[in-house]
């Protein structure tokens, strides 16, 4: 594949809520600097040439130009501003797209996604047009329904990972849709226009940042 085709939309509007602090947690360290610096490194370092969008709220780009600094991080990013849903978010970053022909869309705080995973990633999208990572679910699942639940099969269900990998037009196309509270992530968009979305395996340590449990994880993957 061209290296001028290839763009990655890295997504970052937390809040840091559940990490029970103010920081936003794409900003929080990890091994020394912010999570959403290791993010953006490992894409860099599996293609140099790969486009990278970053989404941010607007009022928090100046906060991250002033990391970048104190950090001396110099990889290129172009940054398109936060909207009020993910949803909205990845539109921004869509209108940034020049003529890329397959764009990945990353989660910020999930640094730990393997080479092996992008790679493949971007290379079953040629054929396949929609592509997503999952790993099987290893734990009992049940079903809630009001005050009863009932075991389901886990062999049925899986867990769903990012860089999810489209054919930008089908994106482009796939975003022109009007928001739908169903949109959970970007397969589900696609989905909405009767694409197919293909799974590939994806790496069990691509964990998504999101509690202090994680950190811990996070440091210990480091």
């Amino acid at each position: 594949m061209s290296d001028n085709q290839k763009a990655i939309i890295i997504v970052a509007g937390g809040k840091g809520t559940r990490m029970g602090v103010s920081l936003p947690k794409q900003f929080i360290r990890l091994g020394g600097k912010p999570i959403l610096m290791h993010t953006i490194e490992r894409f860099y370092t599996y293609d140099k040439q790969i486009r990278i969008i970053l989404v941010l709220p607007e009022d928090q780009q100046v906060f991250w130009k002033d990391l970048c600094k104190e950090y001396c991080f110099d990889i290129s990013v172009d940054v398109a501003n936060g909207g009020d849903t993910r949803f909205h978010s990845v539109l921004n970053g869509i209108r940034l797209l020049h003529d890329e022909k397959w764009v990945g869309i990353h989660d910020g705080v999930r640094p730990f996604v393997s080479y092996e995973v992008i790679a493949n990633c971007f290379e079953s999208v040629q054929t396949l047009k929609a592509v997503i990572p999952t790993i099987p679910i290893v734990e009992t699942v049940r079903f809630l329904k009001g005050e009863t639940s009932t075991t389901v099969n886990r062999d049925e269900y899986c867990l769903v990972q990012t860089p999810q990998v489209f054919c930008s037009e089908l994106l482009k196309r796939a975003y022109q849709q009007n928001y739908n509270s169903h949109f959970t992530d970007d397969a589900s968009v696609v989905e909405a226009l009767g694409q197919e979305v293909s799974l590939i395996s994806g790496n069990r340590e691509n964990i998504k940042v999101t509690t202090p449990f994680d950190l811990k994880i996070g440091e210990a993957l480091l």
